[in-house]
């Protein structure tokens, strides 16, 4: 009996021991990193979570582009501005695609935008920006739309007559409504189940994209699918999305061709028509439920995670939330409609959003990119289908690039005159031709409706409340601690 544990203690030691040899072999062919461990990688050292202050420690190390193992799958990882601009850029086509991990897999199945990859992915993310230009994004049309759920908003908050509140819920509504119209044509009522549950199945899959629980499954996928917890939830989450989504589309489809085009489900009905018989079409059903998965999934959470972030940002620094409305006062006067095209005369205001969104960062690491080639990034050698993650945490607090960087502060935006100016290194929609395809209606929904909330109240703690928890909590964004705030009518 003992003859045969020791074989099996001598078997399994030599397995760990080649697995570990065979590691170290094959970091010869990517750019340095910490020593990955048989099974594990780097997973151990990273405490199962891809943390923006680790990536910090391991890049002052490693240096600005260093490989971390998951298993014995190595990711390459690009820290600080220069790394991740050139990185995206200098061979943008070559690091243009998407790892089809187990995980990514089972959310999208390869389709619509997010995750696709190739010809098919060229051809949703073309048709995607088209649409969104025909449906007025950035234009009069979809301004309407803002404005309406703006004042929505406004006139819920005055309803709580400045008692405390939190105000995630209504902030989220606001924001998954403006999607809800772009994509269906129509708002939902904040009292609708079905709406509520869109909502919490949203944040459930974007929970487990980050998690513990996304490298177990990753790992060991028939274990997790059975026996994790979080897993059944996701999966639970992404079919009830995806039902929704059907039952949408069916109605589209029952009710039958417009005479013009009035959503994105409109339009995308209509390519289906018009490529029938195109053999090099991608156009279909699964392509089209899957965009609208990707559109809510990329323009719900991150919008209004921001928001969030930006009315906590002006209860803590009133005497910045009392410049915006100056301001907003003495450009605007009572107009009740806030426009995009306003941001040109409100220097200050556009420089409170940027810097909301610089300081929050609610995005740590870009979605992973993956090498369609041999390539090279900043020198380092890249094989074919390497995982290429960028530390967009490190490009908005780059030392090099921000007077302030682990400070709020609204000048980071504004030249000596009180101009707006732009900055190079302001990237929290990524860079390359993965960038945000959604950039414009975000930027427009941040402006519209945080100046029209800033127009309308003052923002304070309720009485008692002498401070405010900014730590941020981790996860698939980086959202602000539970807080509550007075609405105070102006």
């Amino acid at each position: 009996m003992l003859t045969v544990s020791v074989v099996l203690v001598f078997f399994v030691v030599s397995l760990l021991f080649m697995q570990f040899l065979k590691l170290q072999w094959m970091r010869r062919r990517f750019p340095p990193g910490p020593t990955p461990y048989p099974f594990f990688g780097n997973l151990l050292q990273m405490n199962f979570q891809i943390h923006h202050e680790i990536l910090k420690k391991m890049a002052k190390i490693h240096g600005n582009v260093f490989t971390l193992w998951v298993s014995n799958v190595p990711i390459v990882v690009l820290q600080g501005f220069q790394a991740v601009k050139e990185g995206l850029t200098v061979h943008a086509e070559e690091v243009a695609g998407r790892p089809t991990s187990s995980t990514f897999h089972i959310l999208t199945h390869g389709k619509g935008v997010m995750f696709s990859n190739g010809r098919l992915w060229k051809q949703q993310r073309r048709f995607g920006l088209a649409t969104m230009r025909k449906m007025g994004v950035g234009k009069k049309d979809q301004e309407y739309r803002l404005q309406e759920e703006a004042y929505h908003l406004v006139e819920y908050l005055k309803k709580t007559n400045g008692k405390p509140l939190d105000p995630t819920m209504p902030v989220v509504h606001t924001v998954s409504n403006v999607i809800c119209s772009v994509i269906f044509g129509h708002r939902f009522s904040t009292d609708d189940e079905n709406f509520h549950r869109l909502i919490e199945s949203i944040d459930t899959i974007t929970a487990f994209v980050n998690s513990i629980s996304f490298f177990v499954y990753e790992m060991f996928p028939w274990l997790a699918s059975h026996f994790l917890a979080p897993f059944k939830q996701t999966m639970s989450s992404i079919n009830f999305v995806n039902a929704l989504l059907a039952k949408e589309l069916e109605s589209h489809k029952e009710k039958g061709k417009p005479d013009e085009n009035q959503d994105f489900i409109d339009y995308y009905l209509d390519e289906i028509d018009k490529t029938k018989g195109d053999a090099d079409a991608t156009y279909d059903e699964e392509n089209l439920i899957q965009a609208i998965f990707d559109l809510f999934l990329a323009g719900t959470e991150t919008t209004a995670t921001t928001l969030r972030w930006a009315l906590l940002y002006m209860v803590v620094y009133p005497d910045i939330q009392e410049k915006v409305q100056k301001e907003l006062d003495a450009v605007l006067g009572c107009s009740d409609l806030i426009c995009y095209e306003d941001r040109k005369k409100l220097p200050y205001t556009n420089a409170v959003i940027h810097e909301i969104q610089r300081y929050s960062n609610i995005i740590l690491i870009a979605l992973p990119r993956q090498s369609m080639k041999d390539t090279e990034l900043l020198g380092f050698p890249v094989p074919k289908n390497t995982i290429i993650l960028s530390n967009i945490d490190s490009v908005l607090s780059d030392p090099e690039k921000w007077e302030t960087p682990d400070q709020f502060n609204p000048g980071h935006f504004l030249d000596k005159d009180g101009n707006f100016v732009n900055r190079e290194a302001f990237l929290p929609f990524s860079i390359g031709h993965r960038v945000c395809m959604g950039e414009l209606l975000a930027r427009m929904e941040l402006f519209i409706v945080f100046s029209t909330l800033l127009q309308a109240f003052t923002f304070t703690l309720p009485e008692g409340v002498k401070e405010v928890n900014k730590k941020l909590v981790f996860g698939g964004t980086m959202k602000p601690p539970p807080y509550q705030l007075c609405a105070i009518p102006r």
